[in-house]
């Protein structure tokens, strides 16, 4: 089995679901996950774990994102963007520097209240299907951050605004642009949204899922794979002795005299394990009381 990331560029029309079940099909693997929703309408990167990698779909769901996203301004619909039922028009008379003020404020940390269209849980039913049902319940406001705002294009004559936005985990890029509508006086919803990064992974190396089918065929699929421990770069590596492989094929913790390399002394106290043939086994913590390496996440 394979174990590794691959990076989609998801298409318009296709939810996160139908990415991950159609990937199934390609590859002829169970263990697939994705690690962020994206709403149909949109595109963009989305990271996808494989066999043990599935084990950090949810590392990846924390990274911040960055998103180019349209706002078109006089209009207001139940689902925050263009796909959705006209809830209102508005004429529109703002200008560049009204639009750049208000987007300004949003950078830095604020409470963003979920919209009913959306994959969140209430009393174990999704909003978006109690919305389909024509009901609307409370939701709490929860606090997300905005890292950066950037507009690059504003036209007056369409009132559409073309943004990048730069943020961490559970931000609502649809939500966001109806609040920037909302405080201009005039309404807004989101025309397009593209994802175009996920912490490292970036759309230019993403890829659609007929270039992954065709990459099947051609037998150069496993070279685009990830290697699931390159996610852990940052840690050093150690390696375990062959004679106690046992500790570590069973999560058990192991001391510094059982490594391959051994250390003087600790430098890091988050390493990533390998066996003596080089298989990633998983990520330990150096505990400096006890004087030994416990497991914090296990591939095996």
């Amino acid at each position: 089995m394979i174990d590794g990331i691959i990076i989609m560029n998801k298409e318009k029309g296709y939810t996160s679901h139908d990415v991950i079940a159609k990937l199934r099909g390609i590859l002829r693997l169970k263990r697939i996950g994705h690690t962020g929703t994206l709403d149909p309408d949109a595109e963009g990167v989305l990271p996808v774990c494989i066999g043990k990698a599935t084990k950090i779909c949810d590392m990846i769901t924390d990274k911040d994102k960055t998103y180019e996203a349209v706002l078109k301004l006089g209009v207001t619909t139940d689902t925050q963007d263009l796909s959705g039922k006209i809830l209102s028009t508005k004429d529109v008379n703002v200008k560049f520097e009204e639009v750049e003020k208000v987007m300004n404020g949003f950078i830095g940390e604020y409470l963003q209240l979920p919209p009913m269209y959306s994959a969140i849980k209430v009393n174990g039913k999704k909003l978006y299907e109690l919305a389909r049902e024509g009901k609307e319940i409370e939701r709490e406001r929860r606090k997300v951050i905005i890292h950066n705002i950037r507009i690059l294009d504003y036209s007056e004559e369409f009132h559409e605004v073309k943004v990048v936005v730069d943020c961490g985990k559970g931000t609502y890029i649809r939500t966001l642009l109806h609040d920037v509508g909302e405080q201009l006086g005039c309404g807004g919803a989101m025309k397009s949204l593209v994802r175009t990064k996920v912490g490292s992974f970036i759309l230019e190396n993403a890829k659609k899922l007929s270039e992954i089918e065709e990459m099947v065929r051609n037998e150069t699929f496993d070279s685009y794979v990830i290697p699931l421990d390159s996610m852990f770069n940052g840690f050093d590596k150690v390696i375990v002795a062959r004679e106690y492989h046992k500790l570590i094929y069973n999560g058990n913790s192991f001391r510094i005299e059982h490594l391959v390399n051994k250390q003087e002394e600790i430098t890091a106290d988050w390493v990533r394990v390998y066996d003596a043939d080089e298989i990633f086994i998983g990520i330990y913590q150096y505990d400096l009381e006890k004087k030994y390496y416990k497991p914090v996440k296990m591939f095996l």
